[in-house]
């Protein structure tokens, strides 16, 4: 008998494993809906926030999405593992997890020492269980700060990327949409374009275009052509 199961309503729903349970809790999104990874209904995806909710942190150190022994990645996470830093919240499960991160005394000096206890696992399966207004105040009680050509971060700050994407990488328009944006005071934390295409020879355009662009206006802010991996490794 699966342990990875919950009730909704007169409906009971169980799960293979950690794996699923934590496909099957994430806010609704067509890729994972392509990819057969959705939850198949509401109450489906209500039942595996409910078990995740009750699984101790724990768990995600003694049964690792990834196999210990096939990734090397699970690996270097696991062996790095600082149980020291855990042991503030190593009795929760994630649901008072998520209540442990809501509270008030839970401050950036709190959070900053216990990042190196947590695991890549452990944070999304909490975020799993939060609103959009939970994560925004979680957020707002870390403090990291960046500078390059301007400094982002700040208090009482916020900044915003600029996205010029086109249907078919057009310099023109996405120089058009670049200038727009910054009339409206967009783009000091990135102007970043997600191409439409896989062409190196199109990304390397973007890449001097918008490398020129900053550099001719003195923009204070970086840039970014989000190509896939391998189109960039060409590039």
């Amino acid at each position: 008998m699966t342990p990875y199961a919950a009730t909704v309503g007169h409906q009971r729903f169980a799960f293979a494993d950690l794996k699923q349970v934590l496909a099957r809790a994430s806010p609704l999104r067509s890729g994972d809906q392509l990819a057969g990874l959705a939850a198949g209904s509401a109450q489906e995806r209500v039942a595996a926030r409910a078990v995740l909710a009750d699984l101790p942190l724990t768990r995600f150190l003694d049964e690792p999405i990834v196999p210990y022994e096939a990734d090397e990645v699970t690996r270097l996470i696991l062996d790095g593992h600082d149980a020291a830093a855990f042991a503030p919240v190593s009795h929760l499960t994630v649901g008072e997890f998520r209540e442990w991160l809501l509270a008030y005394q839970t401050d950036a000096a709190r959070l900053a020492a216990l990042a190196p206890g947590l695991t890549p696992e452990m944070v999304a399966a909490v975020t799993k269980l939060m609103r959009n207004q939970d994560l925004v105040l979680v957020a707002s009680k870390c403090r990291v700060t960046t500078r390059f050509r301007g400094t982002i971060g700040l208090p009482g700050r916020f900044s915003v990327r600029l996205q010029p994407n086109h249907p078919t990488d057009d310099p023109a328009g996405i120089a058009a949409s670049v200038v727009d944006g910054l009339l409206y005071g967009c783009g000091d934390a990135v102007i970043g374009v997600n191409p439409a295409t896989d062409s190196v020879a199109s990304m390397e355009a973007l890449v001097r275009q918008l490398a020129d662009l900053i550099e001719r206006f003195e923009i204070p802010t970086q840039s970014c052509v989000l190509a896939h991996v391998t189109t960039a490794l060409n590039q």
